[in-house]
């Protein structure tokens, strides 16, 4: 039988094209090792019924040399609001239960043009919303290390998928954390893309200015595959990048580092700030340069956050009304349709978010809220791009903390800073990756936490780079 846990995207490639094993053997390992260990976990809500055909068709294509790439024949997990043609997807919501995607994500199509075998469909907070997995529709998602405690979302599924080698990389979607953060719980690499970077046409809209699919995978170097093979311009996408946005950059001889250590003062576990400090010395030990820098901005963030974010959701979500596709319930008249859908379907975050978001955008609040936000939204940009023009990445811990137990954070507030570190990504479209830097220990259990990485738009290069020589990778 294969150590799958002994295996990342690259050394499984070697061994498919090298004949140690098949593609189908890769994929039977992931379904036993879900069979095994997902009944603790719950990342998976459903193994797609035709893995094993999939193996097939790629064990073909590496027979005959039929243009195999890297993730050829490599098991995949989607998060459940990436559409995948014929299969199910309800973003973890009863609104969705048995909502069949009528097409392929630009991700999906360039996944399947790859050769790649997807294990399923994964759990996650329902439609994105949460940063634990504990608002699924379908039950919580658990952490690999200590099943007492959360997996981060929202892509939690698609992280503890990976961290159970039940699958060797995952795709989630990232509009605040979401990638970042169930990675760094997890002991995982996660990547927020550039925007506009990776398609989103076919992922299920949340809050469409913020959010990117992002990959998630043992190594940086797995993730830069996927993202790799994922990126480039969509027609299909109206916010996709162009391709003459990517230019070829000149590789520097030294990178500098900044490091807003004013931002980390206050809320952060001891014992994190210490994983981050030594975090930072071992950088300047392998020769970066660490600056001091100050983004004035930056504590304005969460705030901005919270109210774009449920603004853009309030909008979005409008369109789950019980008439088209979904849920659909009966009132006594097509309004009273369209409340007790809306009342059955969605679940409490969900629609905590909804009225907070039409509350944002309503008569009299939207200039008060909504546009104020945008304009700060444009201030945290200009702060960091002023601090790019002296460093050439930010260093933050990805989290204040290390995962923590379900149902610890009853109040909402407390749940939403555990994206103080991550939200400002997703403001601005910068792409930023979570590396794993060591662990904390919690009630006697070691528990991963994360050092993430932030670079100016599309410089995904640069993130790789040290996140390969961070993590001991050979280039």
């Amino acid at each position: 039988m294969i150590k799958i846990d002994k295996l990342d995207i690259k050394k499984a490639h070697e061994g498919l094209v090298d004949g140690d094993f098949s593609a189908v053997d890769l994929a039977k390992a992931c379904i036993k090792n879900i069979e095994e260990k997902d009944k603790d976990i719950n990342a998976y809500l459903e193994v797609y019924d035709d893995v094993i055909k999939q193996a097939e068709y790629a064990d073909k294509k590496i027979k005959n040399k039929d243009n195999i790439t890297e993730l050829t024949g490599i098991p995949i997990a989607l998060k459940d609001n990436i559409l995948n043609e014929g299969k199910t997807v309800s973003a973890a919501s009863k609104i969705l239960e048995n909502y069949k995607a009528t097409y392929d994500a630009t991700v999906v199509k360039k996944l399947k043009d790859a050769g790649a075998v997807f294990i399923g469909r994964t759990n996650m907070d329902e439609f994105g919303m949460g940063s634990s997995t504990e608002n699924s529709a379908f039950g919580v998602v658990k952490n690999p290390y200590d099943t007492n405690r959360v997996a981060g979302g929202s892509s939690g599924g698609p992280a503890a998928a990976v961290a159970i080698s039940s699958a060797l990389g995952s795709f989630g979607s990232d509009t605040g954390s979401s990638v970042r953060l169930p990675a760094s719980f997890c002991g995982l690499v996660g990547l927020k893309p550039t925007y506009g970077a990776v398609s989103r046409y076919g992922l299920i809209a949340f809050g469409s200015s913020l959010e990117q699919i992002g990959p998630m995978g043992k190594t940086v170097g797995d993730v830069e595959i996927l993202f790799n093979t994922t990126s480039g311009y969509d027609k299909m996408d109206s916010v996709s990048l162009p391709e003459d946005f990517y230019s070829k950059h000149k590789k520097k001889e030294k990178l500098i580092i900044g490091v807003p250590t004013h931002f980390m003062k206050e809320g952060i576990d001891e014992d994190v700030l210490e994983n981050f400090n030594q975090s930072v010395e071992k950088l300047k030990s392998l020769g970066y340069e660490v600056k001091e820098i100050t983004l004035p901005n930056i504590k304005y963030s969460l705030s901005v956050y919270y109210i774009v974010m449920p603004a853009e959701a309030s909008a979005n979500l409008a369109r789950f009304d019980g008439v088209r596709y979904g849920l659909h319930k009966d009132g006594d008249s097509v309004i009273e349709d369209y409340f007790e859908t809306r009342e059955s379907g969605f679940g409490t975050e969900v629609k905590r978010r909804i009225v907070l978001g039409t509350h944002v955008l309503s008569s009299g609040y939207y200039d008060a809220y909504y546009n104020k936000a945008n304009i700060v939204r444009n201030l945290i940009k200009s702060d960091f791009d002023n601090a790019f023009r002296n460093v050439d990445v930010i260093l933050t811990p990805t989290s204040p903390t290390p995962a923590f137990k379900i149902g610890e954070k009853k109040d909402p507030l407390s749940m939403y800073l555990s994206d103080i570190f991550t939200v400002q990504a997703n403001l601005t479209g910068m792409p930023a990756l979570s590396v794993p830097s060591g662990s904390v220990v919690r009630d006697g259990k070691e528990l991963p936490v994360g050092l993430q990485i932030i670079a100016p738009l599309l410089r995904e290069n640069i993130l790789f780079e040290i996140g390969k020589r961070f993590s001991g990778e050979n280039n």
